[in-house]
C-alpha cells in the first residue's frame, strides 16, 4: 500500500473519531433538554387548620308526617311536590258525603233526645204535685224521676255523638300544622287512605339539620383529652362548611349545636349535630353531603392528594434526588383529611422534594425531571 493509499485511510478515520465527542455532547443536550418540567413542593412542618369531612343527610328542623286521621277516599289534593305552604292551608280532601250524612243523623238524634227529656220533665213536674197531694205514691214519682234521668243521659250520648260526627267531618279537610315544604306525594284523587296511610311530609326547612358522626379521637380532640366538657367544647368551636353532592360549598355557614355524650358500643361513636341556614329554600330533606369541620393542628408535614398515588392501599410519593431523579416512596398518613391535603405520619422527613405535577399519569421511577417550584 503507498502512503497515499494510506493517507486517505487515516483521514477519514481521524474525522470520525473528532465527530464521536461531539455526537455524544450533543446526545447528552438532548436527553436533558426532553426532561419534563414538573411542579415540586419541599417537605415541611408547620401549623395548620384542618378540615375534618363527616359524611351527613340533612333533614329539616321539622320534619311533620302527615296522615288522615279518618278513611276515606281522596277526592282532591291540593298542593304539589315541593310546594311551600303556610300553616292552616289546605292539603287533602277527603270524601265529606258520609261524614255530613252521620252529621246530620246526629243532629236528629240530639232532637229527638232534647224532645224526650222536655216530655221526661213535664211528666217528673206533674208527678211532683200529685205526690205533694197525696194523689201518686212515692214509687210512682220515683219512676218519673228516674226517667227524666234516663232522657237526660241519652241527650248527653247524643250530643257526643254529633261532637264526634262534626270532628270526624272536619278531619276530611287534612290542613298543614305548620309552615315547610311539602314533600313526595304517594297518593291522588279516588285513593283509599286510612290513618296509617302517609300522605306526605312536611319539612319546615327555614333551618337544615346534619347529623355526623364522630369517633372517641374527635370527642377527645374536642375537649382537650377531657380537659373541658362537651358543651365548653361546643362554645368553642368555630362555625362548620356544608360541601353538597355537587362538591361545591353552601354559602352559608353552620354551628355545631349539640354532641351526644354517650359512644354507641356497635359503632364507637357519637351523635352531633349542626344546623344551617337555609333562608332561600335551597337545601331540601334528603340532601347529602359533607360536613367539614375546622381543627387546629401543629407542626404537621402536608402533602397534596394530587401528589400521591395509590397501590395495594398504600400511599405513595415521588420524592426528587439531588441528580433530580425521582423514586417512588410508601407514606403513612394521618386518618383525617380536608379532602386536599393528607397529613403524613411516617415516609418524609422535613426538607425532602416531592413532585406534585403528573403523579400516576406521567412520572415514572427513575425518571429525570426540571423541578419546577
Amino acid at each position: 500500500m503507498t502512503i497515499k493509499q494510506l493517507s486517505g485511510l487515516i483521514m477519514p478515520a481521524m474525522a470520525i473519531a473528532m465527530l464521536l465527542p461531539s455526537c455524544k455532547g450533543k446526545d447528552q443536550g438532548q436527553q436533558q433538554q426532553q426532561a419534563p418540567e414538573l411542579a415540586v413542593l419541599t417537605v415541611s412542618e408547620e401549623n395548620s387548620v384542618m378540615n375534618n369531612s363527616f359524611p351527613t343527610t340533612l333533614e329539616g328542623e321539622n320534619d311533620v308526617e302527615i296522615r288522615p286521621q279518618i278513611q276515606g277516599f281522596l277526592t282532591k289534593v291540593c298542593v304539589e311536590e315541593g310546594q311551600r305552604v303556610g300553616k292552616g292551608q289546605t292539603l287533602f280532601i277527603i270524601d265529606q258525603v258520609s261524614l255530613q250524612a252521620a252529621v246530620e243523623a246526629a243532629q236528629a238524634s240530639v232532637a229527638v233526645a232534647q224532645a224526650n227529656v222536655n216530655t221526661a220533665q213535664t211528666n217528673m213536674n206533674n208527678n211532683k204535685m200529685l205526690l205533694d197531694k197525696n194523689i201518686i205514691s212515692q214509687p210512682a214519682y220515683q219512676t218519673s224521676v228516674d226517667q227524666y234521668n234516663s232522657a237526660k243521659a241519652s241527650y248527653s250520648q247524643a250530643m257526643a255523638n254529633l261532637t264526634s260526627a262534626r270532628k270526624n267531618l272536619s278531619y276530611a279537610v287534612v290542613k298543614a300544622p305548620e309552615s315547610g315544604v311539602v314533600g313526595s306525594i304517594d297518593y291522588r284523587e279516588g285513593s283509599l287512605v286510612t290513618p296509617q296511610s302517609l300522605l306526605t311530609v312536611l319539612s319546615n326547612n327555614s333551618d337544615m339539620r346534619a347529623t355526623i358522626s364522630l369517633n372517641e379521637k374527635d370527642l377527645l380532640a374536642m375537649t382537650d383529652n377531657g380537659k373541658r366538657s362537651l358543651n365548653e367544647a361546643i362554645k368553642l368551636m368555630p362555625a362548620v362548611s356544608l360541601v353538597l353532592a355537587n362538591g361545591e360549598e353552601y354559602a352559608h355557614k353552620g354551628k355545631i349545636i349539640s354532641i351526644s355524650g354517650v359512644i354507641d358500643p356497635s359503632t364507637g361513636s357519637a351523635t352531633a349535630k349542626a344546623i344551617f341556614p337555609n333562608p332561600d329554600g335551597m337545601l331540601h330533606s334528603g340532601n347529602t353531603g359533607q360536613v367539614l369541620m375546622p381543627q387546629a393542628r401543629n407542626n404537621i408535614m402536608l402533602v397534596p392528594q394530587k401528589a400521591t398515588f395509590e397501590m395495594q392501599d398504600m400511599k405513595f410519593v415521588y420524592v426528587v434526588n439531588d441528580s433530580n431523579k425521582v423514586k417512588s416512596r410508601n407514606i403513612q398518613v394521618a386518618d383525617e383529611n380536608d379532602g386536599q391535603n393528607y397529613i403524613v405520619v411516617a415516609g418524609l422527613e422535613p426538607g425532602e422534594v416531592i413532585v406534585t405535577e403528573g403523579v400516576g399519569i406521567s412520572v415514572k421511577d427513575d425518571m429525570t425531571i426540571k423541578p419546577k417550584k
